[in-house]
């Protein structure tokens, strides 16, 4: 594997995690919300950065691959940094 797939893959998953953490917590302050549907905010969140995770590690053209890191990036300081 190369060593730009190992870098991608790893920082886009540090991100997705992130996010998903971000979602659940998003999820729970919902009034009127109940744990499975937290429950079900991470499990879907997991499998969607799963599957991109692995696009990236295996198939997608580095172009794409280091879009979607940057974007995941932006994302997360955006989310992380508006109060």
């Amino acid at each position: 594997m190369e060593p730009w797939r190992i870098i991608a893959t790893s920082l886009f998953g540090v991100g997705g995690l992130v996010m998903v953490l971000v979602a659940m917590a998003q999820v729970r302050d919902r009034k009127h919300s109940q744990r499975s549907d937290v429950v079900k905010t991470g499990l879907i969140g997991l499998v969607i950065v799963a599957v991109i995770t692995l696009g990236i590690a295996l198939w997608l053209p580095s172009v794409v691959a280091w879009a979607l890191v940057a974007a995941t990036a932006m994302v997360v300081f955006f989310i992380t940094m508006v109060d």
